[in-house]
């Protein structure tokens, strides 16, 4: 067909090679739309996923899912429990990747342990037709762990010691121990990172203290840490640490208020720097010729040992004499 306005009007001559075909309006409604969903993804401007609904029953948890599964209970998923009774479904699918050779599953769960477990909750409580909405991926370990990272990192439902674990965990499962390769991987900061693996390396005699570990938060493991990594300093709060955590159990049992991480955080810093009493010199308790029948020593540590040389061990008598009056000076001195 000519172009511009000689091969026009050539055409309306009946001079021209072709015919004038009449522009046609853009498509439009359901099959414009599908058109050019057609042509976006043809183009790479749209990933097409494949979404299906399912019975949670056949989704395992992945063991390297970031989430506490057994801490989820009705009170903490209850806004989404509540979330999907008014929605009646699931809008955001769970990120999954198929399961070979296990006949009990066709999936594990890498993002999502929190709707798998509510829908299996409404499934079980009077609502045995709702489906657990999925999508298939293919990932490796690797990538499947950055994904659920992405996804879960802004979520506020995830405790800091839930991403601990998972992080420290990472580091060797995925990155055979290197730090800095792991940040390049996830695009963090390693200071940034390094918080979270404070908080995954906090002693069970330290998070016995707390009322969860997952009411510990990154903060708290940041103060906590520079007399962890003292040996003398670390061994006083070890010390403390011991008591304190019968101290908590005993007020939860009692239906007490549990201390607050910010309390056990202070009390634990402040045993720290309390030094141990000064051990005395030993003391030689001597009969009238100067020769030694006893040795007391542990004086000021709020008890005391006695030592009996070799050569008393005879005089029974006399050493349990001193001894008497040893302890009788003491308790008057009270």
């Amino acid at each position: 067909m000519a172009s511009g306005n000689k091969g026009l009007a050539g055409i309306i001559a009946g001079a021209g090679e072709g015919t004038l075909e009449p522009r046609r309006p853009p498509k439009t409604g359901i099959l414009g739309a599908r058109d050019n969903r057609l042509a976006e993804l043809a183009t790479g401007a749209l990933i097409s996923r494949t979404h299906e609904a399912v019975d949670p029953s056949i989704c395992r948890i992945w063991e390297g899912h970031n989430r506490d599964y057994a801490a989820l209970n009705e009170q903490v998923c209850g806004d989404l429990i509540a979330n999907l009774k008014a929605q009646g479904r699931q809008e955001v699918p769970a990120i999954v990747r198929r399961v070979a050779g296990d006949p009990t599953f066709r999936y594990e769960v890498i993002c999502g342990a929190r709707r798998h477990w509510s829908v299996s909750w409404l499934r079980a409580h009077d609502y045995p037709e709702f489906k657990f909405v999925v999508e298939p991926r293919e990932l490796s370990d690797e990538e499947a762990f950055r994904v659920a990272d992405l996804e879960n990192r802004s979520r506020k439902d995830l405790t800091d010691y839930e991403r601990a674990v998972d992080y420290a965990g990472a580091v060797d499962r995925y990155y055979e121990g290197n730090q800095q390769r792991m940040v390049e991987r996830l695009g963090v900061t390693k200071s940034w990172l390094s918080r979270y693996l404070e908080l995954a390396k906090l002693p069970p005699e330290v998070l016995a203290c707390f009322e969860s570990p997952h009411v510990i938060g990154i903060s708290h493991a940041a103060a906590l840490a520079p007399a962890l990594n003292n040996p003398v300093a670390r061994r006083r709060m070890m010390d403390h640490a011991v008591s304190l955590a019968a101290e908590q159990r005993a007020r939860i049992d009692g239906g007490a208020a549990a201390f607050t991480p910010a309390q056990i955080v202070a009390r634990l810093s402040a045993a720290r720097q309390t030094k141990p009493a000064a051990l005395s010199r030993p003391r030689d308790i001597l009969d009238e010729a100067g020769k030694l029948i006893l040795r007391v020593q542990g004086e000021g540590r709020g008890g005391v040992s006695f030592t009996v040389p070799r050569s008393r061990m005879g005089d029974a008598g006399r050493v349990a004499d001193e001894v008497r009056r040893y302890l009788e000076a003491q308790s008057a001195h009270r």
